[in-house]
C-alpha cells in the first residue's frame, strides 16, 4: 500500500485535540472521515504530535496508507473538499517510503506561542492567542528563558499525567520576538526541540509571563527548573496561543522542504 505524508493546518478551537476520541470531535477523526470518503478501508493515521484541545497547527504532519496510487496534488484537493466545513486544511501531500513515519522519523518539532497584552478584550483573535492585561518586560523574559535552553530534567514543567518515559529533554531554542500592532503588545515565542513533554511549552510560557509581569525574577526560572518539582512551576497558560508550527525530518518531505 502506498504511504502518503500530509501537511495539515487546523484551528484547534472546535476539537478535543488531535487524537481521535469516542464521542468528541478530533482533528484525527475529521481527517480519517475525509479519507473514508475516498477509500472504504483506511487504516488509522499517525501524526507527528498529539496536540491538546484548543491547540492549533500550521505545520502538523501525518501519514496514511492508501490502496490507490494517488497523485499527491489530487489527494490533497480531494481531502480538502471532504473536510469542509471543518477548520482543517491539507496544505500538501507527498508520497513517502513505506517505512517512513510521521512521528518516529521526525528529528525536530517547532512550536510558536502567541501572547497579547492589552486591556480591551480580543475580538478577531479570541482563542488564537493568550491575552493578559498588563505590558510585559521582554528583556526580563528573555533572561529567564535563557535558563531553559539545553539538556535538563524538565519535571517542573511537565504535566502530572505526562506519559513520557523520562523528564530529561533538550530544548534547542526558545526566543521571543515583539510583533508590531496598533493596539497592545504582542509577543511570539519560538521553541525548537526533538520532542517536548506534555504541557511543557505552556508551562514554560506561563512561567515566563510571571517574569515579564514582575512577579518573578529571571533567576527564579532557574530555581524552578532545578527544583524538579511540579509545584515550583508558574501558571500553565491556556492552549489557544499555541501552534505546532513545523516538523523537521532528515530529508525534506514536501517539495519546498
Amino acid at each position: 500500500m502506498p504511504r502518503y505524508a500530509l501537511l495539515v493546518e487546523y484551528d484547534g478551537r472546535p476539537f478535543a485535540g488531535w487524537q481521535r476520541q469516542t464521542g468528541q470531535p478530533s482533528v484525527q477523526g475529521a481527517v480519517e472521515a475525509a479519507l473514508g470518503r475516498l477509500e472504504s478501508d483506511v487504516p488509522t493515521i499517525a501524526a507527528a504530535g498529539r496536540t491538546d484541545a484548543g491547540v492549533h497547527a500550521t505545520g502538523q504532519v501525518a501519514h496514511c496508507d492508501l490502496s490507490r496510487d494517488w497523485d499527491p496534488f489530487r489527494l490533497a484537493e480531494a481531502l480538502n473538499y471532504h473536510l469542509k466545513p471543518a477548520p482543517v486544511a491539507i496544505l500538501k501531500a507527498a508520497r513517502v517510503a513505506e517505512g517512513w513515519h510521521a512521528r518516529f522519523s521526525a528529528v525536530e518539532r517547532q512550536y510558536v506561542f502567541r501572547l497579547i497584552a492589552r486591556r480591551a478584550p480580543l475580538t478577531h483573535e479570541a482563542g488564537q492567542a493568550w491575552q493578559v492585561k498588563t505590558p510585559l518586560d521582554v528583556d526580563a523574559m528573555r533572561a529567564g528563558a535563557a535558563h531553559l535552553v539545553g539538556r535538563h530534567d524538565f519535571t517542573t514543567f511537565r504535566a502530572s499525567l505526562c506519559q513520557a518515559r523520562s523528564p530529561v529533554k533538550t530544548l534547542d531554542e526558545i526566543t521571543l520576538s515583539e510583533v508590531p500592532r496598533d493596539h497592545g503588545q504582542e509577543l511570539r515565542f519560538f521553541l525548537r526541540a526533538r520532542s517536548f513533554l506534555h504541557n511543557q511549552v505552556r508551562s514554560m510560557v506561563g512561567t515566563l509571563e510571571r517574569v515579564g509581569a514582575g512577579g518573578w525574577a529571571p533567576g527564579d526560572v532557574k530555581a524552578a527548573l532545578e527544583a524538579r518539582d511540579r509545584a515550583a512551576c508558574g501558571p500553565v497558560c491556556p492552549p489557544g496561543g499555541l501552534y505546532l508550527h513545523h516538523v523537521r525530518y532528515p530529508e525534506p518531505v514536501f517539495t519546498d522542504g
